[in-house]
């Protein structure tokens, strides 16, 4: 069996022939650049190439001799744009280190150090501080209150970081013919690979509440502005919805798993109640995942940090098909309750390895007898992919990440 077949196997919850590894399957899956290089490092990979698709994380987009290497079995579908040396510059990293940045993204460096990013108007969007690796978001379009309607929705959009700065496929929607081209693109790398393909789409609900109010407000609107909180989150549906129906035309057929993202949970439980959840945000993931489902043939993925426990039956029963990240380390989220109780119903998609203190802070065998520990629970049975609890940040040894993928791949 090809790897793409493990991966097929282990979502629909039988046992595959090999563990499925993910790395770089999406932005919430991956490594950044400055632990990238380290792994390439480890490798003996010594190249130049360090592409950093998702700019505000510092994600790193990993080459096919790297998959290779450790024998990864996912490809993000962005891969298949952004593929001429043009599309890509020189820079250095907060460790020294090198990366390249896409061509269009150009962050201004701050007089007291870090870098800035400002839009074609002047507003100032991001922030990365000296010495930091991801960018913080400084303009939120509704700060100010909702607005009385939403016909400018989209511009006000436009001017989150998130959007903004989209990695790809998305930094190219507006190339002629972009549908059709990603449905061609999409065709070659299926052509030209064993892997499992995955395109991220996004379709925040909550998320994008945060985005546009703050989250503090946001938070505060939940429990007393709800009729204001549904109007926008009824505005988003549909924008979402266009954004599907145009997916599931061009690649729905191809594609294996699309990816939403809507982080629900902190380290010490939900950001809010199961009952706000149930009410407020349910129905609408529900139609989000209902539609891919009728639509095409795609698995629906969910990325939520977090302690999402209380609600997992919920995103189950919303017709999420794949959770990540997994975040084990926070309350309530032990794995072997998570697999005993909804094993059955949702793949996990993470919660391989502790990136908190262990991956980080361990020494290599630490390391490896987590990891072997983490797929014993999870992996009984299928319904699991192998990753780390959310990307591999840049404090991680090279020798704890070899330690990793040895225990991945020495798993029988």
């Amino acid at each position: 069996m090809g790897s793409r077949d493990d991966v097929l196997q282990s979502i629909n919850h039988k046992q595959p022939e090999k563990l499925p590894l993910d790395l770089g399957g999406t932005p919430s899956s991956g490594i950044s650049a400055i632990g990238y290089n380290k792994l390439k490092h480890a490798l003996g990979i010594n190249d130049r190439s360090n592409k950093i698709y998702d700019v505000v994380q510092q994600v790193a987009q990993p080459e096919l001799n790297v998959l290779d290497a450790i024998h990864a079995d996912i490809l993000c579908l962005g891969r298949a744009f952004n593929d001429k040396p043009e599309d890509w510059y020189d820079v250095t990293l907060a460790d020294g280190s090198l990366g390249q940045y896409p061509h269009w993204f150009k962050p201004v460096k701050a007089e007291k150090g870090g870098y800035n990013y400002y839009d074609e108007a002047g507003d100032y969007l991001a922030r990365m501080p000296e010495g930091g690796t991801f960018f913080d978001q400084t303009y939120f379009p509704y700060v100010d209150g909702y607005p009385a309607d939403y016909k400018d929705i989209e511009k006000a959009m436009n001017k989150v970081l998130w959007q903004k700065l989209a990695h790809s496929p998305w930094d190219n929607a507006g190339m002629p013919d972009f549908w059709g081209e990603l449905r061609r693109r999409a065709l070659k790398l299926r052509e030209g690979t064993g892997r499992a393909i995955i395109i991220t789409c996004g379709c925040n609900l909550f998320e994008w509440g945060t985005f546009l109010r703050k989250m503090d407000n946001f938070l505060v609107d939940i429990y007393t502005e709800e009729d204001d909180v549904i109007r926008l989150l009824d505005v988003l549906t549909e924008i979402h919805l266009r954004t599907l129906e145009k997916v599931c035309n061009a690649v729905g057929d191809i594609v294996d798993i699309l990816r939403f993202g809507d982080d629900l949970g902190m380290t010490t439980g939900m950001f809010m109640s199961q009952e706000k959840y149930q009410t407020i945000f349910k129905p609408r993931h529900t139609k989000l995942c209902e539609y891919v489902h009728k639509h095409s043939s795609m698995k629906t993925f969910l990325h939520s940090c977090g302690s999402i426990y209380p609600i997992l039956g919920d995103l189950i029963e919303a017709g999420y098909d794949i959770i990540n990240p997994v975040q084990t380390t926070a309350k309530q989220m032990d794995p072997v309750i998570l697999k005993k109780e909804f094993g059955r119903d949702i793949v996990f998609w993470g919660g391989g390895c502790n990136t908190q203190s262990v991956l980080n802070q361990g020494t290599p065998q630490q390391v490896y007898d987590h990891t072997r520990k983490m797929i014993d629970i999870f992996f009984k049975d299928g319904g699991f992919v192998f990753n780390t609890v959310h990307n591999i940040l840049p404090d991680v040894p090279g020798e704890n990440m070899l330690a990793l993928y040895r225990a991945v791949n020495e798993y029988k």
